[in-house]
């Protein structure tokens, strides 16, 4: 069975609330990381780097964690 690498990309356009323990970044990260795990059957594999913009508008490509994954996907 062929493995299917995959990342996890978080933005929240505003930073309110992202200094709680539990935050929207989190919480994406939980959702997406069930999702994956749930298609290991299949193949898939999470790979443990972070790649998290908080506080950034979705306005531009220019944000750091969107620019590193896209970088290690090439």
């Amino acid at each position: 069975m062929k493995t299917v690498r995959c990342a996890i990309y978080t933005r929240k356009s505003s930073d309110e609330g992202l200094e709680q323990e539990f935050n929207s970044l989190d919480a994406q990260r939980e959702a997406c990381s069930a999702y994956i795990m749930s298609q290991t059957g299949e193949g898939w594999k999470l790979l443990p780097d972070r790649y998290d913009d908080g506080g950034l508008s979705g306005g531009t490509l220019e944000r750091p964690a969107l620019q590193r994954l896209l970088a290690e996907v090439k």
